[in-house]
C-alpha cells in the first residue's frame, strides 16, 4: 500500500511515517517508480510504534525492541533482546517517565487547589491569599 493509504488507515500523518522510516522503525519496499510500498503488516507496526511512543519510550529504545514485538497490543520480548545494556536503558527510561508522572501529579494537584479557590471565591467565600 502507498504511504497515503497507510496514513489513512493508521491516522498517522505521512510526514510522521517518513520520520519513522528515517528512525529505522519502518522499512517499506520501493516500487520501480520510487514510491514507498508498505505491506499490510505495516498498519499493525505503526499502531505499535504509536503506542510505544505514547507510553513515553524514545525512538532509540523502540528501534531496539521493535524487532522482538509481535502485535500492537502485546509485548513479547525475545530472550536475545534482554541484554543488561537494554535493561539499564529501560530502567533509566522508566525513571524518566516516573519523574514526568510526579511532575504531572504536582501540577494536577496545584490546578485542583486553584480550582477550589476559584470556586470558593465565586460562591461568596474568599480566596486564600
Amino acid at each position: 500500500m502507498k504511504i497515503g493509504l497507510l496514513s489513512q488507515r493508521t491516522g498517522v500523518p505521512t510526514r510522521m511515517l517518513r520520520y519513522y522510516e528515517e528512525q529505522d522503525l519502518l522499512h517499506p519496499e520501493r516500487a520501480v517508480n520510487g514510491y514507498r510500498d508498505y505491506p499490510e503488516s505495516a498498519v499493525y507496526r505503526v499502531q505499535q510504534i504509536r503506542g510505544l511512543l505514547d507510553s513515553g519510550l524514545t525512538t532509540e529504545i523502540i528501534r531496539r525492541i521493535l524487532p522482538f514485538l509481535t502485535r500492537p497490543d502485546e509485548i513479547h520480548l525475545h530472550p536475545e533482546c534482554l541484554t543488561p545494556e537494554l535493561a539499564e536503558l529501560l530502567q533509566a527510561e522508566a525513571g524518566r517517565i516516573q519523574q514526568r508522572i510526579d511532575c504531572l501529579s504536582r501540577n494536577r494537584d496545584a490546578i485542583h487547589a486553584y480550582l477550589a479557590a476559584v470556586r470558593s471565591a465565586s460562591d461568596g467565600g474568599t480566596a486564600p491569599a
